[in-house]
């Protein structure tokens, strides 16, 4: 099984060939009820952590792509509580090794 096990969107149009995706990455996709935070924590806390860089409101045309990946090093550089106070590149970096053992 592969690193991502599942979706879980709002009803944006950008998933409206869902059934196609679930296809393709043989996995389910899930749709949250619209304004429905506790539908989605872990995208609800990226997104907090994210506006501590960019300030709700800041149009993204305002951002330039290194902005957008600095911060993504940052954040995937950047320990989290959960699980056991690793980053995600620590995350992956383990699951990568135990695939290729």
């Amino acid at each position: 099984m592969g690193v991502l096990h599942s979706i879980t969107t709002d009803n944006g149009t950008e998933f409206m060939a869902f059934s196609s995706i679930e296809r393709t990455l043989k996995i389910p996709v899930f749709f949250a009820k619209p304004y429905c935070s506790t539908d989605k924590p872990h995208i609800e806390h990226l997104n907090k952590l994210i506006r501590q860089y960019i300030p709700k409101g800041t149009s993204f045309s305002e951002i330039s792509k290194l902005q957008i990946k600095t911060i993504q090093r940052l954040l995937n550089n950047r320990p989290r509580k959960k699980p056991n106070f690793q980053s995600p590149v620590e995350i992956l970096d383990i699951y990568l090794q135990q695939r290729c053992s």
